[in-house]
C-alpha cells in the first residue's frame, strides 16, 4: 500500500481496534459496540491521510455535542431530532479521533484530556438545553418562562458531570499515591450486599439515561409525545426524572467507589 492510498477496513481494524477496545465494558459505549465502531471505520479510512489531526477531530466532537444542547431551544420535534442527530455525530467523532490517532501513532495525553473534557461539556450542554426547553424559554405556551425547569436541567447536568468526575478522580487519587491505574475487577464492592445492589443497578441500567446518547433519545421521545398532547408535560416530566436519576446515581456511584477496592 502506498503512503497516500486509503487503507482498507480490513487493514485498519487490527490497528485502530486493538484487543480490548470494543470489549471494555466500563469504557466503550454500547452504541459503539453495536454499530458506531463499524461506521467509524469507514470514515477513518478517508481521514488518516488528510491533514486533519486527531485533536482537531476531538474539537469537532465537542462542537457537535454542545450544539446538540443548543438546538434544543428550537421548539417542537425539530429541535429534538436535530439534537439526536448531533449526538450521533458526536459519538462518531468520539470514535474517529482515537482511531486516526492509533493509525498514525499520534496518541497523546493531551488528546485523552481533551476527549474527557469534551464528554463533560457535551453531556452537560444537552441536559442544560433540555431544562431550558422545558422552561419554555421562547414562550411556546404563551406564559413567562418557568425557570424551575431550567434549574432541574442544570441539576441533571451537574449530576452527569459529577458521575464522570467520580470515576476519573479514582485514577487521579491512585496516581498521586503512586499506585497503578485501577483494574476493572476492583470496581466490585467488598460488601456482598453492595455488590448485589450494584449488579441490580447495572442490570436495570437506569443510570445511563443521563448519558448523551440515551438522554437524546429520551428527549426525542418526549418531544413527539408533547407534539401529540400539545404542551410540554412530557418534556417537563423527563427533566424531573433525569434530574432525580442524576442526583441518586451521583450518591450511589460515590458509595460504590468508596466500598470497592478502587482506592486501595
Amino acid at each position: 500500500m502506498s503512503k497516500l492510498s486509503k487503507p482498507s477496513v480490513a487493514e485498519l481494524r487490527p490497528v485502530v481496534h486493538p484487543a480490548g477496545v470494543k470489549d471494555r465494558r466500563s469504557g466503550e459505549h454500547w452504541a459503539g459496540r453495536l454499530y458506531m465502531r463499524e461506521i467509524s471505520l469507514r470514515w477513518t479510512r478517508h481521514l488518516v491521510n488528510t491533514r486533519i489531526t486527531p485533536n482537531q477531530l476531538t474539537h469537532l466532537m465537542v462542537v457537535a455535542g454542545v450544539a446538540a444542547g443548543a438546538v434544543l431551544l428550537v421548539p417542537g420535534p425539530v429541535g429534538a431530532i436535530l439534537a439526536a442527530l448531533l449526538i450521533q455525530l458526536y459519538l462518531l467523532l468520539d470514535c474517529v479521533d482515537g482511531e486516526v490517532a492509533r493509525w498514525r501513532k499520534q496518541t497523546s495525553i493531551t488528546g485523552v484530556y481533551l476527549d474527557r473534557v469534551g464528554h463533560y461539556l457535551a453531556e452537560a450542554a444537552l441536559l442544560v438545553g433540555f431544562g431550558l426547553r422545558a422552561a419554555d424559554l421562547f414562550r411556546a405556551e404563551g406564559a413567562a418562562p418557568n425557570w424551575m425547569w431550567a434549574f432541574l436541567g442544570t441539576v441533571a447536568a451537574l449530576g452527569a458531570i459529577l458521575i464522570k468526575a467520580e470515576t476519573d478522580l479514582v485514577d487521579v487519587a491512585r496516581s498521586r499515591s503512586g499506585l497503578p491505574a485501577v483494574k476493572e475487577e476492583a470496581a466490585v464492592p467488598r460488601s456482598s450486599k453492595l455488590a448485589l445492589a450494584r449488579r441490580a443497578a447495572a442490570a436495570l441500567k437506569f443510570h445511563r439515561l443521563v448519558g448523551g446518547v440515551e438522554a437524546s433519545l429520551v428527549i426525542l421521545v418526549v418531544a413527539v409525545a408533547d407534539t401529540v398532547r400539545g404542551d410540554l408535560f412530557f418534556t417537563r416530566l423527563g427533566v424531573a426524572v433525569l434530574a432525580g436519576i442524576a442526583v441518586l446515581q451521583t450518591l450511589l456511584h460515590l458509595v460504590s467507589i468508596l466500598a470497592s477496592s478502587r482506592l486501595r
